[in-house]
């Protein structure tokens, strides 16, 4: 096996899918198995979905299939993060997962096309040495999209450093174990590009040589960032001297209709405006949608030429935009009218998509991504209008 990504890592583990014409052709699954880790959350949902679409076979890993309810969240957009520079912050989408009774939990990947007949579910820790030996044996490709997220820690190591290291890493462990696995894809984050101490203005081009600075991040307390660049470090070396194939895919905040029957932070943030904010933030922030993540995801297991990290950002713009997109949408909705202060909008970056277009990536419009997330939260009953 060889490497070339990154990887997140908590525990275990609608709308139409993805049409874009311009895209590379899925070269298709059929006979083919492959494992999603962290299988409920928001991306991994729609990685699901399109995984089924292409006859693939997928054991997708939860912590426990009968007895978990799971919400993701983005950590972009959180109040108590606003006293960051919000130009440089980036979508940090990670995985709450609590124990419960209830089954529907899971019943939006069991209703999936194709779920009944090629869909697995296991059970799996990423803190348990050798929890996904059973599940990857066997398996052609492997998908780790699940991390470890808190908001508020008292213990970061404990909290967030060690479950991300140890969690991706024992991922990482189970895949060396078996000759079948040809790729492994982590879902990253542009947490662990972006926060590097350059400046980030409209003259400023990020791309996938950028990695955040670990000690910056420690100086500045940015405990998820740092978990984040910490693990996708561990994995790059992890994969280097095991000789495993590893792509990452790094993410900015993802947005689009959810699959999932709980309401993501970055959802909410676009619930927010439209249901009676009276400001905006005076923010920039980078957003890609969920379809493109998924799909991008796929085609970087599938092209045997894809390597090393792909950032994945459709526009980064100011909060402002956002309302005005949202306004022109839904002109008949409360959207807020003014910043929350009067400074000079903060400005926007940029991040190249140079290297993602060998994916043969198109990426969705942000009108039609903000159009899909609102008609998303409306299907789900999180609004009425």
């Amino acid at each position: 096996m060889k490497i070339k990504g990154k990887s997140e890592g908590i525990t275990e583990a609608d709308s139409d899918p993805v049409t874009n014409e311009d895209s590379r052709e899925m070269s298709g699954g059929e006979g083919k198995v492959v494992c999603v880790t962290g299988a409920s959350g928001f991306i991994a949902s729609w990685l699901v979905k399109l995984l089924l679409q292409h006859d693939y076979t997928v054991k997708a890993t939860v912590r426990d299939p009968s007895r978990f309810s799971i919400s993701t969240l983005n950590l972009q957009g959180h109040s108590d993060l606003y006293m960051l520079p919000f130009n440089s912050l980036v979508v940090l989408t990670y995985i709450c997962i609590y124990a419960t009774d209830d089954p529907r939990k899971t019943q939006h990947l069991l209703s999936l096309d194709g779920a009944k007949e090629r869909l697995h579910l296991f059970k799996a820790d990423l803190l348990e040495e050798g929890s996904f030996d059973s599940v990857v044996d066997g398996c052609d490709g492997v998908f780790h999209t699940a991390s470890p997220v808190a908001m508020d820690v008292v213990n970061p190591q404990a909290e967030l450093i060690d479950p991300a290291l140890k969690g991706t890493i024992n991922v990482l462990r189970s895949c060396a174990k078996f000759p079948s696995v040809k790729r492994v894809v982590v879902t990253s984050s542009m947490a662990s590009v972006v926060f590097t101490g350059k400046p980030l203005t409209s003259e400023v081009l990020i791309d996938e040589s950028w990695f955040s600075d670990p000690v910056l991040c420690k100086e500045s307390k940015l405990w998820y960032v740092l978990s984040k660049t910490l693990a996708e470090e561990a994995a790059w070396k992890f994969s280097k001297e095991n000789g495993i194939d590893m792509v990452t895919i790094n993410p900015a905040w993802v947005i689009g209709p959810l699959i999932q029957p709980t309401l993501n932070l970055s959802a909410e943030v676009v619930l927010n405006l439209i249901n009676g904010a009276q400001t905006f933030p005076n923010r920039s922030y980078r957003l890609v949608d969920v379809r493109d993540v998924a799909n991008a995801h796929i085609q970087a297991y599938e092209i045997p030429e894809a390597s090393g990290r792909y950032c994945l950002v459709e526009k980064d713009l100011h909060y402002s935009e956002t309302v005005k997109i949202l306004r022109k949408l839904y002109p008949e909705l409360p959207l807020p009218e003014k910043c929350a202060d009067e400074k000079p909008y903060a400005p926007s970056s940029r991040v190249s998509q140079e290297k993602v277009k060998s994916l043969g990536i198109h990426f969705t419009p942000l009108e039609v991504s903000l159009k899909d997330t609102v008609e998303s939260l409306k299907e789900k009953n999180f609004v009425s209008f």
